[in-house]
């Protein structure tokens, strides 16, 4: 028998009338087993899409504390058992598989579970897409990032709670614009500067269904410290952003579009600093506590493994190839990467209490989630955070965005639960 939090027991009251609901609970707080109690009030058969890395998560969950039957539905062969099974039962698949299983364009009659509900924001993405064509009878939403500090991003999970309002109109009545001048094409377009009558878009939230709550309204988690620590940029990064063109180490960066510049700058303040590089050195040293180092690209993991190699401290590694936690899991003094899009969101790593962010993430959702690995129920230890930057560069404004974008969220959260309670 399950075992709920007051938190939660109190999400699942507040929605108990309703057939589509969203739960937007702060990481940590347990959305998990709200969602999984919610789809069990219905008789429906149940649809669980989520990442890839919590397929097994899922299922196990759903096998841990239900008797009904779970489906991997990542075995194609798996798919006509679940769609021709009379009977109640749990099918669990991923996004990215999802959209190209047409078969479940014809599915009726059933309940649709989205965890992290965040990863359809954009309505123009093919599995968005499927997903709005679909079905369901009943619809739950989980995500602790729905927005990423865009009001905007709203509009497709909006739609799956039966709120029809169209694009057009959401943007008319929520959303600031204004129109700039795109370097690259020249064309003036039109770009997202505000947002307006929130309170309305608050009340309307709450009329369909969404629960909005923050961790430090139910736990008194552990205190959090943010620690930036500087490196200089080099004379490659201030060349590279004159001409557009740097060698370094023999390999040269060109960049051509607003894309390969904007990946090489951060390249150029990352692994390719060496200032950067002894400041990773440093902090490795500092301590034998577990650690926890948050990268985005390939050539940044093999700068930093080569580094904690030679110290000899154990290495765990979270990315789109690999997860193993072993050294994690078994090691008071291992070193953890995790890259952003494969680790911030799901995993559990309250063991460690010190994160290093050796490059920022520009994706609000995933910064905010990747705080949340060691942020959570179970973590007893005062949780520190290492933000390497180089000032006046591609990161700093990153960084500044981050912020902004957090402080949306956060204005979203507050003023919700003031309008939900009035």
């Amino acid at each position: 028998m399950m075992q709920l939090y007051p938190h939660q027991q109190k999400a699942l009251k507040e929605t108990e009338k309703l057939n589509r609901v969203a739960y937007y609970l702060d990481m940590g707080l347990g959305k998990t087993f709200i969602g999984a109690e919610k789809v069990m009030q219905y008789p429906n058969k149940i649809l669980a899409v989520c990442q890839k890395s919590k397929i097994q998560d899922w299922i196990e969950h759903f096998r841990t504390y239900y008797k009904l039957p779970v489906i991997d539905l990542t075995k194609k062969e798996a798919i006509e058992i679940f769609l021709w099974n009379p009977d109640k039962c749990i099918g669990v698949i991923n996004y990215d598989l999802l959209f190209r299983r047409n078969e479940f364009l014809n599915l009726n009659q059933f309940t649709l579970l989205l965890d992290e509900s965040s990863i359809i924001q954009n309505e123009k993405a093919k599995r968005t897409k499927f997903v709005l064509k679909m079905h369901p009878e009943n619809v739950i939403l989980l995500s602790g990032t729905p927005t990423a500090g865009k009001y905007e991003k709203l509009w497709s999970q909006i739609h799956l709670l039966g709120w029809k309002i169209s694009k057009n109109l959401f943007y008319r009545q929520y959303v600031i614009t204004e129109w700039i001048e795109d370097k690259e094409s020249g064309f003036r377009i039109p770009v997202v500067v505000g947002y307006k009558n929130v309170e309305r878009l608050k009340r309307k939230l709450a009329e369909y269904g969404a629960v909005f709550m923050k961790s430090e309204e139910v736990f008194d988690l552990p205190e959090q410290t943010f620690i930036t620590v500087k490196n200089k940029p080099t004379k490659y990064y201030q060349k590279f952003m004159k001409d557009d063109l740097v060698t370094v180490n023999e390999r040269e960066f060109i960049g051509d579009t607003n894309l390969s510049k904007r990946i090489y700058s951060r390249m150029l303040c990352s692994y390719l600093n060496p200032e950067r590089i002894a400041a990773f050195t440093d902090l490795i040293h500092s301590t034998e506590d577990r650690l926890i180092v948050f990268y985005n690209f390939d050539d940044e993991l093999f700068s930093m493994c080569s580094i904690v190699e030679k110290m000899e401290r154990p290495i765990s590694i979270v990315n789109g190839k690999i997860k193993d936690l072993e050294a994690y899991e078994k090691k008071n003094d291992s070193v953890t990467f995790v890259q952003y899009q494969a680790g911030a969101m799901g995993l559990n790593l309250q063991k460690a209490n010190k994160v290093i962010y050796f490059s920022l993430t520009d994706r609000t959702e995933l910064f905010e989630q990747s705080k949340k690995r060691i942020h959570r129920i179970g973590q007893n230890n005062k949780c520190f955070y290492y933000i390497m930057l180089c000032p006046g560069t591609i990161e700093a404004d990153i960084l500044k965005t981050l912020k902004e974008r957090k402080d949306y969220t956060d204005e979203l959260f507050k003023k919700f639960k003031a309008a939900y309670a009035g």
